[in-house]
């Protein structure tokens, strides 16, 4: 079975059904390539799916020992490069909201999050600047 399946549905835009469930997603071209921006370009779903995963990998990392992340949220800020036209640079921010961790609990969750799979999928010439915000004590 396919994962999804896109069709190209005009004006620089595409639609991609997830097969198994049926959602849909549609994507625009950016502005600053000759679109109107106004969904998820495809480079903005591989910045969104970065996170995604980041924090999917730390909630399964957490789940297993019993540690909640309820309020954990993430950010991203997408950097393109020119020459060839590609994401340069990843600035991942994950916030931790009212939980507090010990330095252990710290050190699993930050692995967790920079070995995902889509971490470990995408090209090392790709910076990723990943920062942990933490309540302060």
């Amino acid at each position: 079975m396919n994962t999804a399946e896109i069709r190209y549905i005009g004006n620089l835009r595409t639609e991609s059904v997830h097969v198994r469930s049926g959602n849909t997603i549609v994507t625009d071209a950016p502005v600053d390539n000759n679109g109107k921006g106004e969904a998820f370009s495809p480079t903005d779903l591989v910045a969104s799916a970065l996170v995604s995963c980041m924090i999917t990998i730390m909630g399964i990392a957490a789940q297993n020992r019993g540690w909640s992340l309820e309020g954990l949220e993430g950010k991203v800020k997408k950097i393109m490069g020119d020459n060839p036209r590609k994401i340069a640079r990843l600035e991942v921010e994950i916030q931790f909201g009212n939980y507090v961790y010990d330095k252990k609990q710290r050190q699993i969750l930050e692995h967790a999050a920079s070995t995902c799979p889509v971490a470990m999928s995408l090209h090392p010439d790709l910076e990723i600047l990943l920062t942990f915000q933490y309540p302060q004590i």
